[in-house]
């Protein structure tokens, strides 16, 4: 008999967006030949199951089962497709856990952690990982632009604390013009702003997930964009990016990336497959953490799936070893 999987998607931030493109390209991949696979859509309005006619049932929350054809469904293991919250910040996994239901991404304190960024550089810090110098701005707390001046150098780059996709960032170059209005930006999107300095360099991305109790890193990817830096805009124009998967990199360039990546995802205890951003400061000639993505994008043309190919992998087999991760953590 083959396992029940319900596969999350949507969520309740505007990063649902990129869920629901996300889920496309999963849902053609999975294997549906190991598994029975039932979409789950979880919305500010609800959670709904959605059959393959498109007909919609609620979720029953209580054991999160639904029903089908007249029979309740009941699953052994979840595959994750939710950016931003609930399904990336810990919100989600505690709930799964309370139930002993395992799933394809890391647990509750793990993603809670990643998804505040300042909590990510300061965890990576005192693990000896490189990361830049940053300041934390609280809303209700916030001053004037005046407290950054006096403790950073510019320029920083200004981002919502908790989030992804990039959205509400800014990058700063004179701060007696530019960074009062990067702030309000960035507190739009964000009750807690992270201002770092910049670190010169090449941007590299990764992707990094365990196979059979094996940490495995993905071919990574060197990220240039015609913009001033890696925005939102730039990671979902096409023509403004260019992504080069392998990096065109000297091995023992790619050796340090190699490593650094297996570290963080030692050290943050992370389970199915992560992204993490860094830049190569080849001065220092080391990569500097940026940040950790718990539920990276899954379109056919994200950075995550251009690494498995290369790897010389396909989707299938990809999402088959996250499932079976997640099974083999079954109590």
């Amino acid at each position: 008999m083959k396992p029940n999987i319900a596969f999350v998607t949507g969520g309740y931030s505007g990063e649902s967006v990129i869920s629901y493109k996300s889920a496309v390209n999963i849902l053609k991949n999975v294997d549906r030949n190991k598994f029975d696979v039932y979409k789950i859509d979880l919305t500010p309005g609800g959670w709904w199951y959605e059959s393959v006619d498109g007909q919609r049932s609620p979720v029953e929350k209580e054991d999160f089962s639904v029903m089908h054809n007249g029979t309740k469904i009941r699953f052994d293991a979840v595959l994750i497709g939710i950016h931003g919250t609930p399904g990336e910040d810990g919100k989600l996994q505690g709930y799964f856990d309370l139930l002993n239901l395992p799933y394809t991404s890391c647990n509750a304190a793990t993603s809670a952690l990643t998804f505040n960024k300042r909590y990510t550089v300061a965890v990576a810090s005192f693990s000896g990982i490189n990361v830049s110098k940053s300041v934390i701005l609280f809303k209700d707390r916030f001053g004037s632009a005046d407290e950054v001046i006096r403790q950073l150098r510019f320029p920083v780059f200004v981002k919502p604390n908790n989030g992804g996709s990039s959205i509400g960032m800014s990058r700063v170059n004179n701060p007696s013009e530019e960074l009062g209005a990067a702030i309000e930006k960035a507190f739009r999107e964000d009750n807690q702003v992270l201002i770092e300095e910049f670190v010169t360099g090449r941007e590299f991305t990764i992707g990094v997930f365990r196979s059979n109790g094996s940490i495995v890193t993905l071919p990574f990817t060197e990220i240039k964009t015609k913009k001033e830096f890696f925005d939102f805009e730039a990671k979902y124009t096409p023509g403004l990016t260019e992504e080069v998967t392998p990096a065109q990199v000297d091995e023992v360039v790619a050796q340090k990336v190699r490593d650094t990546a297996k570290k963080v995802y030692e050290v943050f205890n992370c389970n199915g497959v992560i992204r993490i951003d860094f830049i190569y400061n080849e001065e220092k000639k080391e990569p500097f953490l940026l940040e950790i993505n718990t539920v990276p994008g899954q379109t056919n043309e994200s950075i995550v799936p251009q690494q498995v190919r290369a790897l010389g992998w396909n989707l299938t087999d990809f999402y088959s070893a996250l499932i079976d991760e997640a099974l083999a953590r079954r109590k």
